[in-house]
């Protein structure tokens, strides 16, 4: 049985709607309940963190092991972005020593919201579940990491990955 154009893009609707009412339901838990910026995007990004690594399991079940970081991280650009975002990392840069850079020009959840400057800092909540996705991917094929993530022109985002070498 093929899924169709129009269910892929019904299932894409209803996680992009889930995933902006989970940030508001924290950035107004935040306001009322006095709880700390940081903290919301910590909760965020764990639930992003728990989301990547059931996805990576359903996705790689029937795949040989990533021999290498470097595959790792091509495979995360290509085939898991595609499955999850329905669409290719742009770009991956690496300076070879543990970081990576992956951007996305045209990140699908950010898509909604404004495009002018004034809107640039609010987006980090929209991207603390993506940051947790990757690195929760990460985890679970075994390698520890730091995900931060850079907005400068929406709806493009940075994702810098930072690798500890001593688990990999």
């Amino acid at each position: 049985m093929s899924v169709t154009t129009a269910a892929v893009d019904e299932s894409w609707s209803v996680f992009e709607f889930l995933h902006m009412e989970m940030v508001k339901t924290f950035l107004r838990q935040q306001q009322t309940a006095g709880v700390s910026v940081d903290q919301c995007l910590s909760k965020l990004e764990f639930i992003g963190f728990r989301v990547g690594q059931r996805l990576i399991e359903n996705i790689t079940k029937e795949r040989d092991r990533l021999k290498d970081e470097l595959e790792v991280m091509k495979f995360i650009c290509k085939d898991f972005w595609l499955s999850v975002y329905k669409k290719q990392i742009d770009n991956l840069k690496t300076n070879h020593h543990g970081v990576y850079v992956l951007t996305d020009n045209n990140f699908k959840l950010l898509t909604a919201i404004s495009r002018t400057s004034q809107y640039t800092q609010q987006c980090n909540p929209y991207i603390a579940v993506p940051c947790g996705i990757i690195r929760g991917v990460l985890h679970n094929i075994g390698i520890s990491s730091v995900v931060t993530s850079e907005t400068t022109t929406l709806p493009g985002v940075k994702f810098t990955v930072t690798i500890d070498r001593k688990t990999f």
